[in-house]
């Protein structure tokens, strides 16, 4: 008896990380719980599972699922814009609003989930002595990722 798969089913966990323009510091205190609730609409939306959103100032983690049917680089778009876009809604003061060009992504398993939430909870302790660049470099190191360091920041 011949088996098959009916369905095409996947579970992709990602690690999405990404800075505002120059890490400038848009991400006030007052907004940040709106435009974490607005990128967990934009990842539904785009049949993304949002697991926990966090950051600081100048940018934002992610813990997400990635769609059967969508690409990273087609993820992390729809969600760039869609959300810069709201954000320039939010005020004259985010006029000029804009997320950095590139990003960082990082699959990780199931049970490697549950610390990387408690990570994303804990930003805006974990940067009281660490700055963005820092924390990227060493997340780029724990997961063995090659760079130029000339072209990462923007």
């Amino acid at each position: 008896m011949e088996t098959t798969l009916a369905q095409s089913l996947s579970q992709i966990l990602l690690h999405l990380v990404f800075s505002t323009k120059n890490r400038e510091q848009w991400i006030v205190t007052e907004i940040q719980p709106r435009l974490h609730a607005y990128l967990a609409g934009a990842c539904h939306a785009i049949g993304s599972q949002a697991y926990r959103i966090g950051g600081t100032k100048d940018h934002v983690h992610i813990a997400c699922a990635l769609p059967r049917t969508l690409t990273v680089s087609s993820l992390l778009e729809e969600i760039k814009k869609s959300s810069s876009a709201w954000m320039k809604e939010q005020g004259e003061e985010y006029a000029k609003f804009k997320w950095q060009a590139g990003y960082g992504v990082f699959s990780l398993g199931q049970s490697q989930l549950p610390v990387l939430l408690r990570y994303i909870e804990n930003q805006n302790e974990h940067h009281r002595t660490r700055t963005f660049q820092e924390e990227l470099l060493e997340i780029l190191k724990r997961y063995g990722v090659e760079y130029d360091e000339r072209y990462l920041w923007d």
